[in-house]
């Protein structure tokens, strides 16, 4: 099965979205990449700290 993306609209204060594009840049990333980046690592510190988090695959993919 071919890699679904959800897409967002997630809305930025200008300075913090200015500085998520050089630190994307420094790591050779899109500012998009970068932002997903940031999220699966947010998800692995929760986790690690409150266990795995439970997906429901009917829910996510409609099966």
């Amino acid at each position: 099965m071919p890699k679904i993306k959800i897409q967002t609209g997630i809305r930025f204060d200008p300075e913090l979205w200015y500085k998520i594009t050089q630190v994307a840049q420094d790591n050779k990333r899109s500012f998009n990449a970068q932002m997903e980046y940031l999220a699966q690592e947010c998800v692995k510190e929760y986790e690690k700290t409150n266990g795995p988090i439970p997906v429901d695959d009917e829910k996510l993919y409609g099966k």
